[in-house]
């Protein structure tokens, strides 16, 4: 966990103060809410995504506070009343929060966080969630696309200077651990998170001594148990590679030392690193590795593999820390639902676009099992205190757009995935280590068939809604059309 503890309460939309102190206006500020934050879209079109940042997000949640400055610079705007300004001043989170476990797969349109409190706190807390959620979920799930492309060759996630910024090379670094990068060359990120550190040196290294060979030579002395020797500044067959070679033989050979390998940055990688391999076996150097690196992604990966490049692992920064081929995760944070005494009231938005429908009421997430396989089958939402069972007639599911599609699902157990993270404002979720959630990540993707984890055009993962969720939607469309939607021009004609 980082040990810096940072106040990113004004970390939000400047809308979310206006309707907070709106809502304080109207007497809101007891009114229950319930808000789902959820995507739409998979990236790259991916059979799923990864879940992470929550646990950076419960480290802001931590140590909300609007300071003595954040409240002077708010009355400077001449915006709020002194009112409001001394509920923030005395602010205090009373929310219950749900989250599905950081290092499960996600799917699209299912809740993956529900802030349930204080309308003015649920808004308050919107882009915070927001930010940190889409990021980590992100990056998250690119890193395991190539990860899952490399076929088990470690690959190091290289990309803290290509990043958007600080927050964004740790933070990124944290996410692409989690989804089984080998490790990072940001130092902040390994520090503060556990992540083993990786790096030899840059080209400036061998450009700055009077030759490669006298460059190489130091490196090994100074590192004689982990050289790695980047031999591409000039030339990798003429020079690179024989300089390695020569410096392996004066300099390690001796001590009784091996090289760990050699990286290859730039060129065709599939050809140098084929002729490389037989010069380094020639030499009597087997064991000695080829790292390359140069601008991957988990296409140019599979198709160094397919080639078969002798690459045993990979660096990989740009690509992977902007996730730079479709770099918007697009989660959203909408209202479900408002509670009066005991009851939820639902509350839905309506869009012409069919994929921006929301789902109302409080409702958690099951994740369907088959007993046999322990291969994932199918998410079930359903309203939060709805009883789920697979019974011996099994559950059926439809798909909640095209309905006459439904499948009878048996042998299989239903694993709720929503998870108490705060009951009335408290922490209650034991956090997990960055390791822990590696490992949940890698045994929940193993759990998917392998048709979802193609890369292009896999299988569709159904999340599917109970009949008592998908009854209340509908009957919301229903009055919708009826009545104020056709005020609103949302019928049709």
């Amino acid at each position: 966990m980082l040990d810096v503890k940072r106040n990113l309460t004004t970390i939000m939309d400047f809308y979310e103060l206006t309707m907070a102190a709106g809502y304080l206006e109207e007497g809101y500020e007891d009114k229950i809410s319930v808000f789902d934050m959820f995507f739409r879209k998979i990236p790259d079109g991916g059979g799923f995504a990864i879940m992470a940042g929550l646990d950076t997000f419960i480290e802001a949640v931590e140590n909300l506070k609007f300071t003595p400055e954040d409240i002077t610079y708010l009355r400077g705007t001449g915006v709020f009343n002194e009112r409001f300004l001394e509920y923030l001043a005395n602010f205090k989170l009373h929310c219950n929060i749900w989250a599905i476990p950081e290092g499960t797969p996600i799917f699209p349109r299912e809740p993956i966080v529900t802030v349930e409190g204080p309308s003015i706190e649920c808004q308050l807390l919107e882009t915070l969630l927001l930010v940190t959620i889409n990021h980590q979920c992100l990056v998250a799930t690119k890193s395991n696309r190539i990860v899952r492309s490399a076929q088990g060759r470690p690959v190091m996630e290289f990309g803290a200077r290509r990043a958007q910024g600080y927050d964004a090379a740790v933070y990124g670094a944290r996410a692409a651990y989690i989804a089984g990068c080998s490790s990072t060359s940001c130092v902040m990120a390994a520090r503060d998170f556990g992540i083993p550190a990786s790096g030899t040196m840059a080209h400036s290294w061998v450009q700055m001594f009077p030759s490669e060979y006298e460059a190489f030579k130091k490196y090994a002395q100074l590192y004689p148990d982990s050289c790695v020797l980047l031999v591409d500044t000039f030339n990798v067959m003429k020079s690179g590679v024989p300089n390695a070679i020569k410096v392996f033989d004066e300099v390690l050979k001796p001590l009784g030392k091996r090289p760990k390998g050699i990286r290859i940055d730039s060129g065709d990688i599939a050809y140098l690193s084929k002729k490389a391999r037989k010069m380094l076996d020639a030499a009597g150097y087997e064991d000695c590795t080829i790292c390359a690196s140069n601008s991957l992604d988990e296409y140019i990966v599979r198709d160094l593999i397919l080639q078969e490049a002798k690459i045993d692992s990979f660096g990989i920064g740009e690509n992977l820390i902007t996730a730079k081929s479709d770099p918007v995760f697009g989660g959203v944070y909408k209202l479900a639902a408002v509670k009066e005494g005991e009851d939820y009231i639902p509350k839905i938005k309506v869009s012409e676009s069919i994929e921006k429908l929301t789902t109302p009421l409080l409702k958690k997430v099951w994740r369907l099992y088959d007993h046999y396989t322990k291969k994932a089958m199918a998410d079930y939402v359903a309203v939060y205190d709805e009883p789920v069972e697979v019974g011996s007639d099994g559950l059926t599911l439809f798909d909640p757009f095209q309905t006459w599609k439904q499948r009878t699902y048996t042998n299989c157990s239903a694993v709720c995935l929503t998870t108490p993270i705060y009951e009335n404002g408290k922490l209650v979720y034991d956090r997990p280590s960055v390791q822990q959630i590696r490992e949940r990540c890698a045994t929940q993707v193993e759990n998917l068939w392998e048709e979802m984890r193609r890369f292009e055009f896999p299988h569709r993962y159904y999340v599917d809604l109970s009949q008592k969720l998908w009854d209340c939607q509908h009957e919301l469309l229903t009055q919708l059309n009826q009545g104020d939607g056709r005020k609103h021009g949302q019928d049709r004609p």
